[in-house]
Order: structure tokens, then C-alpha cells, then sequence
């Protein structure tokens, strides 16, 4: 596989860095990021951020030029969520910075690791209303998990340093550094600190062992558990104690939509999505459980639909989180234990015990049996969740799937079975259309020999679609699966089941020849409108070495089943049209 990113990774000549010369600000930065084993840095110059850029001109570090700051923004995240590194940005000061504001929410929510670099005008022009002045730190306040303003030079290294450390220890979050651009030409004896203590900042990584017997206690105790896994089992790179875990004591596993991966999907043990769109089984689950483990997870309305009083109403809640706020803040929780759950879970699996929950897994596999996913197939049309199925089959679930947010992000969560950790890289708990493309291409450059895939609808991949240059620029071989219903398709089925089918400014018909789009970029184009044409189609894009956009033209009034509509509880699933 001819892959570009593979090339620039090797290609960096890192130079001697001398402690105590005096440099300025703008190259002290560069050296702390190689000092931080930072591979690439996704950004776009402008005016304020120049002095760091003419810095980047001697190419000692691994910038990728993308064509928005949005784009920037989200490949950065992209990268960290495949990687498990901290992704960079950066961007100029006033629209440079706004434009990142999005990609920083998208990230806050979702508790991934960013260090998230500003330029600013210079301090002599705060204030004033100076050309491209914006107060970054202001906006940002609250969807960063902390941020700076640097007023000295001789704080910058300092700065970094804590940056890092506070971006990715404890709950994950990203972290702006602004940097004005006097500080940027200013010149201090370069230093970098060997370690950082942040004063009122202490993450709880190991659990005391009385939490970890209680925990185990009310686990032995239950008939029907199930563990509810969420996102903080991939940010602590628990897989693969989960599975262990659960193995060890029988109990199955419901992923939630941050947490697919966490568990392999093809297990006997799994039992697939919760919630709105969850499987019948996963919901059934916990409605019938008497102990609802919940590790890494945050018990959103999604799972719970807002009805925390309905939610698992026969099951005591033992809940297992990095972050001491998320204990007991959205469902009643009988035993809470602070603490990452990787470490958790190792002090516990040496003195778990097989629960007995035979019975419990013979009815958990009938209800996956009797009520699976499904839909019906009609003649001459392509089904999105046949194309998802075709995909999950050609790839034994072992690609990276990145997706933006509505139907066929649903469809992906249902119909492709993750086997791995840090596969499914999607925007949960935000929702940000057109964060799917973009960050792909982060994923792809993080792990350049690994099969990228990006499903997008044709409304988000709009928004973010200019980064293909970047994808014909260092030959990413990113599979981008368009499924084209020519609507913003949950918006659409929303109308037609709550609002009497009145269908108000949903209609992407008028939409650009993705085909031709991707041509115009230098990348190879494909359509397909039927399911022999799509098995044709993709095994060609599979074999391609390069990048490929698969235009789907999908059946445009299919339906997400199941669901719970918004503010009914989880007994009250549709399974479909009937």
C-alpha cells in the first residue's frame, strides 16, 4: 500500500536541541512538540501564526496542510482517537481560531486528548478591536477542558508542557494554548520542564480496594448483570481487560455507541447497542437486569432517553468512571467507584468469579434470534444497510470506520461488527456533521497501513469535502462511502414519524456530481445504484491502491430501525414500519 503518510513519518529530521540557547518563542514551541513525540501537526497559517510557520520552514516536524480550519480540527481528533495520542492544531488568530470552535466542542464532549495552538495579535493590540483579534481563550472556556493565554515567552515552554500532560491524563479533553504574536518573535534560554504538577488538577487512576470488593460484591450477588461499556473502556485502552472480565465471569456485554469496539462485536457475549437506535436485545437487557455495571460510561440521554426513573428499573447501578462529576450525576447508582477503569478492572479480574447467568445468557440469545436487526430488501434499490453489510463482510470488521452524524452513522453502529478498540471514530456526543471525512484522513495517517473507511452522508460530506486535496496531495488510501439518499436523511424520517410528514428543508437533490467532484480533486470516482453494481464497485475500490469515493445511491425513503422515539423509555421500541 502506497501511502505518503508512511513517508513523512520516517522523512523527520529531528534537530540538536541545546537547553539554556537563547531562541525565540515561535521555535521554543516546535522543540517542545518534539519533545513530546509529536508526529503531526494538522493547521493552516495566517498573519498572527506566521512567526511559528516561518519556524516550521527549516521541516523538522510533520505539518499537513488542510484546506479549512475545521478540517484541520477534526483530523487532529481523528488522529488521537486512532492513535491514543494527543492530536495537534493550529491556526492564526480572529477566524483562524473561531474556525477551530466546533472541532474543540466535538472533542470536549467526547473526551479526547487535543492541544489546540492559537496565534493572536500582539499584546499591545488586545482590546482594540485589532484586524483578526478575537478572545479565543474567552470562547473556548467552556468546551476546553482548560486553556491558556501566554503573556512571556519564558512561560511558553512551561505551558506546553502542562498542556499535554493536562490534555491527556485523568478524562481525556482537548487544551488551547494562545499565543500572542509579540511572544512568538520574543527570545528566551530554551528549557523544557521534566515533569509538571498542576496545582488544584489530581486525576484518581487507582481505585482503593474497598470500592474494587464492593464492586465485585454486588456483581456476585446478580442473576442477570450486564455491563454497560462505554467510551472511557477506549480511552483507557481497557479492551482488552473487558474481555477478560467478562469471559471470567459470564456476563454480557452492551457497548455503548462511544464504546463499540471496546468489546469485539462478534462475541458470543456481546449483545450490540443500547438505546435509541440500540438493539431489541441490548435494550431488553437492561430492562430485565438486576445489575447494570457501568464502566467508562456516562449514561446519556441516548441510552437512558431522559427517563432515568424507567431506566433499568430492576437492576442496582455500579458505576466505574476516571470522572468523580459523572458518579451518580445522570441514574441512582448503589456503588460508585472512582478510578480508571483499566486499573479497575485488573485489581479485580484475579478474584472474579463466574456468575451464574446461564439461564440469563440462553434468553439474551434467544431475543438475538428472534428480533436482529433487519430490513427488507426491495427489488431495484440498494439498501443502505445492505451496503454496511457488504462492507462488514469484505472487511472481517477490522477496518477503521469513520462516519459524520445521522442515519448511516446509525446503520454503521448497527451492521458493522467492531472487532477492535479505536475502529469506530465518530462524533457522539455532539453530533458534528462533517466531522467523518476529515478525520479519516487523521486516522489514515496515524496508521497508514490499516484499511480507512469514512461513511458520510451526502449532507455532511458537503461541509468538509474540500479536504480531498489532501487526500489526492499524500495519496491517503481512504474509501469514502457516500451513502447518497439526496436528503438529510434523519431529519427527514424525524418529519415523517413526529411533525405529519411535513418535509421542511431536507432536500438535497441539487447536489454536486460526487463522481465528478472527486475527479476534479485528482481522486478516483465510482457510483453504484444497485447491489450488484455495489459488490462490483467496492471490490474494485478495495483492490485500488489509492483513494476511491464510492457515490451509493441508496434507497431515500429507508427508515433507522429500531428506535425509541425522544422521550419514551426502552420498552416502548418500533421495529419498523409495521
Amino acid at each position: 500500500m502506497s501511502v505518503e503518510a508512511a513517508e513523512l513519518t520516517n522523512s523527520r529530521v529531528v534537530p540538536e536541541i541545546r537547553f539554556g540557547e537563547e531562541i525565540t518563542g515561535a521555535e521554543a514551541l516546535l522543540r517542545c512538540l518534539i519533545l513530546e513525540q509529536v508526529d503531526f501537526v494538522f493547521g493552516y497559517p495566517g498573519g498572527a501564526v506566521l512567526p511559528i510557520y516561518d519556524s516550521l520552514y527549516s521541516s523538522y516536524l510533520n505539518h499537513i496542510l488542510t484546506r479549512h480550519e475545521q478540517g484541520a480540527i477534526h483530523a487532529a481528533d481523528g488522529y488521537a482517537r486512532a492513535s491514543g495520542k494527543p492530536g495537534v492544531v493550529m491556526a492564526t488568530s480572529g477566524p483562524g481560531a473561531t474556525n477551530l470552535v466546533t472541532g474543540i466542542a466535538t472533542a470536549q464532549m467526547d473526551s479526547i486528548p487535543l492541544v489546540c495552538i492559537t496565534g493572536n495579535v500582539a499584546q499591545h493590540l488586545i482590546g482594540t478591536d485589532a484586524f483578526q483579534e478575537a478572545n479565543i481563550t474567552g470562547i473556548t472556556l467552556p468546551i476546553t477542558k482548560h486553556n491558556y493565554f501566554v503573556r512571556d515567552v519564558k512561560d511558553l515552554p512551561g505551558v506546553v508542557k502542562e498542556a499535554f500532560y493536562i490534555a491527556t491524563t485523568g478524562r481525556p479533553g482537548p487544551v488551547l494554548i494562545d499565543i500572542p504574536k509579540d511572544v512568538a518573535n520574543a527570545k528566551a534560554p530554551f528549557y523544557y520542564p521534566e515533569t509538571v504538577e498542576v496545582r488544584g488538577y489530581k486525576s484518581t487512576l487507582v481505585p482503593s480496594d474497598d470500592d474494587v470488593a464492593r464492586f465485585l460484591d454486588a456483581i456476585q450477588q446478580a442473576k442477570k448483570p450486564v455491563i454497560l461499556a462505554g467510551g472511557g473502556i477506549i480511552a483507557a485502552n481497557a479492551d482488552k481487560e473487558l474481555q477478560a472480565f467478562a469471559e471470567k465471569t459470564r456476563i454480557p456485554v452492551i457497548n455503548t455507541f462511544m464504546g463499540l469496539g471496546g468489546f469485539p462485536g462478534v462475541h458470543e457475549l456481546a449483545l450490540g447497542m443500547p438505546g435509541m437506535h440500540g438493539s431489541y436485545t441490548a435494550n431488553q437487557a437492561l430492562l430485565q437486569a438486576d445489575c447494570v455495571i457501568g464502566l467508562g460510561a456516562r449514561f446519556d440521554d441516548r441510552v437512558t432517553m431522559g427517563r432515568t426513573k424507567e431506566f433499568a428499573p430492576n437492576a442496582r447501578i455500579v458505576h466505574v468512571d476516571i470522572d468523580p462529576a459523572e458518579l451518580g450525576k445522570n441514574v441512582s447508582t448503589a456503588v460508585i467507584v472512582a478510578g480508571d477503569v483499566k486499573s479497575t478492572l485488573q485489581k479485580a479480574i484475579p478474584s472474579a468469579k463466574a456468575c451464574d447467568t446461564d439461564a440469563w445468557l440462553a434468553q439474551l440469545k434467544d431475543w438475538q434470534i428472534t428480533h436482529p436487526y433487519s430490513y427488507k430488501k426491495e427489488e431495484g434499490q440498494l439498501k443502505p444497510q445492505e451496503v454496511l453489510e457488504m462492507i462488514f463482510e469484505t472487511t472481517d470488521g477490522e477496518a477503521i470506520v469513520t462516519t459524520d452524524v445521522g442515519q448511516h452513522q446509525m446503520w454503521t453502529a448497527q451492521y458493522y461488527k467492531f472487532k477492535n478498540a479505536r475502529s469506530l471514530i465518530s462524533s457522539g456526543g455532539l453530533g458534528t456533521m462533517g466531522f467523518g471525512f476529515p478525520a479519516a484522513v487523521g486516522a489514515q495517517f496515524a496508521h497508514p497501513k490499516r484499511t480507512v473507511i469514512s461513511v458520510v452522508g451526502d449532507g455532511g460530506f458537503q461541509m468538509t469535502n474540500q479536504e480531498l486535496a489532501i487526500v489526492a496531495q499524500h495519496n491517503l488510501p481512504i474509501k469514502v462511502v457516500i451513502l447518497n439518499n439526496q436528503c438529510l436523511g434523519m431529519v427527514r424520517q424525524w418529519q415523517q414519524l413526529f411533525y405529519d410528514n411535513r418535509y421542511s428543508e431536507i432536500d438535497l437533490t441539487w447536489s454536486p456530481d460526487f463522481v465528478k467532484l472527486a475527479e476534479a480533486y485528482g481522486v478516483k470516482g465510482m457510483r453504484a445504484a444497485t447491489s450488484e453494481e455495489a459488490k462490483a464497485v467496492w471490490a474494485e475500490a478495495l483492490a485500488y491502491d489509492g483513494p476511491v469515493v464510492i457515490d451509493f445511491r441508496v434507497a431515500a425513503k429507508e427508515n433507522v430501525y429500531p428506535m425509541v422515539a425522544s422521550g419514551d423509555t426502552l420498552d416502548q421500541m418500533v421495529l419498523g414500519e409495521d
